[in-house]
């Protein structure tokens, strides 16, 4: 027998062997060949599948997740911004009670009267009778002898008359020093501007004649969180963040800053606009 022919023997394992024989010699030969056995084969797709079925859990549970994570920081968020003006309201509100009350309360302690809120009903109720005394004639009068004694005082009339036209300012009965009108001027910065206020006008002279220069006077904000710029549009920069990463942004002092940011094309959303 010169041809070659060969028999596989059936096997439980992933190895059977494989009986050759060759010739008329017949020299018998066992060799292992890899056999593809069904179990194996089984057993194989049965750990992918379920590897795949674990990778899917754990991605869906990681988007889940994402999903609530997501939704209590909204809520957390929209209960500050809710709570947050309230609590300011009711903190000046107490702050300002307690203030007016300290004048007449330590009057009303001395005499044994302990009633909270009474001291500030009585210092409302002395403002507005002082009110409707100084708007008479007599009142005027009396504040007219008041400050001529406190105009001869060195140091003290410079802080009157500060003080005084100040309150002049915000005053209903006087118009002569108080803003004059609303100004909007390029401040800081040349394209930024801001709101003021016209107090004044002086005329400034030089060689090359007389220039009219208005006094404006630019307030901060009364608890100094920010400024107000007007800017032009085409100089504003938008990029792609929601106002909630804007504060996280703020709040963080920079350190929640995504290491890449995109600019809005305004082209594109006007056209989805219309």
């Amino acid at each position: 027998m010169e041809g070659v022919g060969a028999r596989l023997g059936r096997s439980s394992t992933r190895y059977g062997p494989v009986t050759v024989f060759s010739g008329p010699v017949r020299r018998w030969k066992k060799r292992w060949v890899h056999v593809s056995t069904p179990g194996a084969a089984t057993a194989a797709a049965a750990s992918n599948s379920t590897s795949s079925h674990a990778q899917y859990r754990h991605s869906g549970r990681e988007a889940f997740y994402k999903v609530v994570r997501s939704w209590a920081s909204k809520k957390f968020m929209t209960g500050c911004v809710i709570l947050f003006p309230i609590a300011v309201t009711f903190y000046i509100t107490w702050w300002f009670i307690r203030f007016v009350d300290g004048f007449f309360s330590p009057i009303y302690a001395q005499l044994g009267i302990n009633i909270f809120g009474l001291g500030f009903i009585t210092s409302i109720t002395f403002i507005f009778l002082l009110g409707v005394f100084m708007s008479s004639w007599l009142g005027a009068s009396v504040l007219s002898l008041g400050e001529w004694f406190i105009k001869r005082m060195p140091f003290i009339r410079h802080i009157y008359n500060a003080s005084k036209q100040i309150s002049a300012a915000i005053s209903p009965d006087q118009s002569t020093q108080a803003f004059k009108e609303v100004a909007i001027i390029r401040h800081p910065r040349i394209g930024e501007y801001a709101f003021g206020f016209i107090t004044s006008a002086v005329v400034l002279q030089s060689r090359c004649g007389e220039e009219e220069l208005c006094c404006v006077y630019v307030p901060t904000n009364h608890l100094y969180i920010g400024d107000m710029l007007l800017i032009n549009s085409r100089d504003v920069i938008r990029p792609n963040l929601s106002v909630r990463e804007g504060i996280e942004i703020v709040v963080s002092i920079g350190m929640s800053m995504p290491p890449v940011l995109s600019i809005v094309d305004l082209c594109s959303i006007q056209v989805d606009s219309t």
